[in-house]
């Protein structure tokens, strides 16, 4: 049996968890909004002592792999309402700007031209700019898949490059740096 799978879902204080049978459809309600998941027909969720079960129907290759996954979205909605998510992105590079208009993002990248990105509604942005320090974006919402979705899509935009370490990356991530061209003689 999956060992994620198997595990129960603990509902914390305020957020509330119901499932609906006709269109397979579950939804968490928490103190910061609301989430809905469908979920593959054959599974059942069961609520059980403030806890949410998944189990899968049999041994089937398809539902094995399914189990473990329809566990972990309902948990990540669960942690979402209640707690929230956040992506703290670091750009590094000499002129690299970003600054936050409502829900869009002006990035200076060192392109000819400046980059501009449109951020969802359900997320908040942010960006910070010290003196001295490397310029920060910070992505909040409740939606885990959404926020990583929109991290790597603002990553792609100038991915870290091996040699000098320039690029946009999450705060914290490890850059494996490659050694330049070696001195001639």
């Amino acid at each position: 049996m999956s060992r994620i799978g198997r595990l129960p879902i603990e509902i914390p204080k305020g957020v509330t968890c119901t499932f609906s049978d006709s269109d397979h459809k579950v939804t968490v309600k928490g103190p910061k909004g609301e989430l809905k998941q469908v979920i593959d027909a054959d599974f059942k969720i069961s609520f059980e002592e403030g806890a949410v079960l998944v189990t899968r129907p049999t041994e089937q290759k398809r539902h094995k792999a399914m189990h473990g996954l329809y566990r972990s979205l309902i948990a990540n909605m669960v942690e979402g309402v209640s707690n929230g998510y956040k992506a703290q992105l670091e750009l590094i590079g000499v002129g690299y700007k970003a600054v936050a208009q409502g829900n869009v993002l002006d990035l200076s990248l060192g392109y000819s031209h400046s980059v501009i990105v449109g951020i969802p509604p359900e997320l908040k942005v942010q960006a910070i700019q010290e003196k001295g320090q490397n310029p920060l974006i910070i992505l909040e919402g409740i939606d885990k898949q959404l926020i990583g979705q929109v991290a790597a899509k603002i990553k792609s935009l100038r991915s870290v490059e091996p040699y000098k370490g320039k690029g946009i990356r999450f705060v914290g991530e490890y850059v494996r740096r490659k050694a330049g061209k070696a001195a001639a003689k």
